[in-house]
């Protein structure tokens, strides 16, 4: 099964891509795509996971098909072939 992963913003920068597409064996929750990204574009590890707890963090917006994830399953969302999963990062100010 196929999945496109879309990078928006300094995912964009880190990963020195706009697109990627992952081959996966069969449908699996979103962390494990993060994961597979991980592997796929190493330079994104520390702004996708977790140190500590070596999960994926949640300090940024997740759409799969335009949906985002918390409106669905959060990190257990199942991905499917393909789905499109897009990566966008939230910057905070004040």
């Amino acid at each position: 099964m196929t999945v496109d992963v879309k990078f928006i913003g300094s995912f964009r920068s880190l990963s020195g891509k706009s697109r990627l597409s992952l081959k996966l064996g069969k449908a699996v929750a979103f962390r494990e795509v993060v994961k597979k990204v991980v592997e796929e574009a190493p330079r994104l590890e520390q702004a996708l996971i977790d140190p500590e707890f070596k999960s994926p963090k949640m300090n940024m917006l997740v759409l799969v098909n335009g949906k985002e994830i918390s409106v669905l399953n959060g990190l257990e969302t199942v991905i499917k072939d393909g789905d499109e999963v897009v990566f966008v990062p939230v910057v905070h100010g004040g």
